[in-house]
């Protein structure tokens, strides 16, 4: 006699693995997230490398600063159609396999820029930026896919935001040592010379970080840290669609609000990035070395944000009200930023960057963690991805537009440009419902950890009356 299970036994089973399965943090975690925010630091310091000297590139190679700008559009560029395939390959090959692409990307683009060190050579640094750019695609979206596999629903928004704080990091290394590794000389030869050391000393740190990959870099720990991941994991895989992933994210209202809200902030973040040094010195000539400086603080307290952020949300799990409180903060420090630039002290330029960035970088990790919340069970490497998207579109339309803005009317204009996006940002967050499924899974399996034995025992029961 055949026995038919009843209908939904599989989810009730995946359920019964989830609950009964064991709960344990590896050791190994920490060392997986700052491998990760290591080479994640690496690409983002390529991606500003040429930015924050926008002016002594122009000269070596004899191109416009639009065309050194678009070094850094590159990378956002590359990242819209790649995402896809990326998310795909994630889901299909797994972690470990995105890293050692992303941290292989990273140390080859490296090393081809090292065959541009002659003024005619700029293709050659261009064919390397989008080596790196590639890299960058198989890195943006993977902190919250990292801080899910690896770490317990108490800690999971602090790794989130130690994985953010690699890039944020590696965009001030961007900022700071570029001016100091590369002075505006008039003379090529020195000036190739001087461009020389940065190139090897970062191909030789890629390099070495691709090698710790492939040693510390795991797929996953040999328990899952937390009853969402372990209903994840149970979860058949026949069951899973990537395509049908996609259009249930695309149908989520609440993940498409913050998806666009994502991106108006990040966007405003790129390109103020992006054009920073030629704002600064346009008001304060011959300052490249503050210029980087300013760029630094903006990073570095805005690491300290994203650190706060993330402690913040593990301890009171208040998305919503965290990422809107930090938004409006980002709009205030607009504002400021946009009004203090012009009045002749660098002191000043220097706090209001400092606010600036304590509030919109530290808003990066926040959204991907809002985001993991709204579409959990989906795979967070697509909802990050799809947020991240949205930034680079966003990045690449408000770079060229306040690049404009700024050559016509002025660096005022062009920061009031990114204002008005930031306040449209503002208020729709405030319509983004806090729909926290995630945490909904972990207290619900926390809740039934004796459903098996309820789920099994009526299956028997109807065998013996047969």
């Amino acid at each position: 006699m055949v026995h038919q299970e009843p209908a939904g036994a599989p989810g009730l089973v995946a359920a019964a693995a989830a609950t009964t399965a064991e709960v344990r943090l590896s050791r190994r975690r920490w060392a997986v997230v700052l491998l990760f925010s290591s080479y994640s630091l690496c690409n983002a310091f390529q991606w500003i490398q040429y930015g924050s000297i926008n002016n002594v590139f122009v000269h070596f190679y004899g191109v416009s600063a639009f065309a050194i700008d678009w070094l850094s559009m590159t990378y956002m560029v590359t990242y819209i159609p790649l995402l896809f395939p990326v998310a795909w390959l994630l889901d299909k090959r797994g972690l470990r396999f995105i890293a050692l692409a992303g941290s292989a990307l990273n140390a080859l683009g490296a090393w081809v820029k090292l065959g541009s060190l002659k003024p005619h050579l700029f293709p050659i640094t261009v064919l390397g930026q989008v080596i790196c750019s590639l890299a960058q695609v198989f890195i943006l979206g993977m902190p919250s896919r990292i801080a899910s596999v690896w770490f317990g629903s108490r800690e999971v928004s602090t790794a989130c935001s130690i994985a953010v704080f690699g890039n944020q990091l590696g965009i001030a290394v961007g900022f700071l040592v570029p001016p100091v590794l590369v002075p505006s000389v008039e003379d090529v030869e020195k000036l190739a010379y001087h461009i020389s050391i940065m190139f090897f000393m970062t191909a030789g740190v890629a390099t070495a970080l691709f090698v710790l990959v492939i040693i510390v870099f795991k797929e996953k720990p040999p328990h899952p840290p937390s009853r969402a991941q372990a209903l994840i994991q149970s979860r058949p895989t026949e069951e899973y669609s990537y395509m049908q992933s996609i259009l249930s994210l695309l149908r989520n209202v609440n993940f498409l609000l913050l998806m666009i809200t994502y991106g108006l902030n990040a966007g405003c973040f790129y390109a103020l990035s992006t054009l920073l040094s030629r704002m600064v010195i346009h008001h304060y000539p011959g300052e490249e070395v503050n210029a980087g400086r300013i760029g630094l603080t903006i990073i570095l307290s805005g690491m300290v944000g994203a650190l706060i952020s993330g402690i913040c949300l593990d301890r009171t799990k208040t998305y919503k009200q965290t990422t809107l409180v930090v938004y409006v903060m980002s709009l205030v420090g607009m504002i400021a930023y946009t009004f203090t630039l012009s009045l002749g002290y660098l002191w000043v330029v220097f706090v209001t960057a400092g606010l600036l960035g304590f509030f919109m970088t530290g808003y990066l990790p926040l959204g991907f963690e809002f985001a993991a919340e709204l579409t959990y069970p989906e795979s967070e490497g697509t909802s990050s991805g799809l947020l991240n998207v949205s930034a680079q579109i966003f990045g690449i339309a408000f770079t060229i537009g306040q690049g404009q803005i700024m050559d016509r009317f002025g660096t005022k204009a062009g920061n009031l440009f990114l204002c008005s996006f930031l306040f449209l940002g503002t208020v729709m967050t405030a319509f983004i419902k806090a729909d926290l499924r995630r945490q909904q899974a972990n207290l619900d399996n926390e809740q039934t950890k004796v459903m098996p034995e309820a789920c099994t025992d009526p299956i028997v029961l109807e065998e013996s009356k047969l």
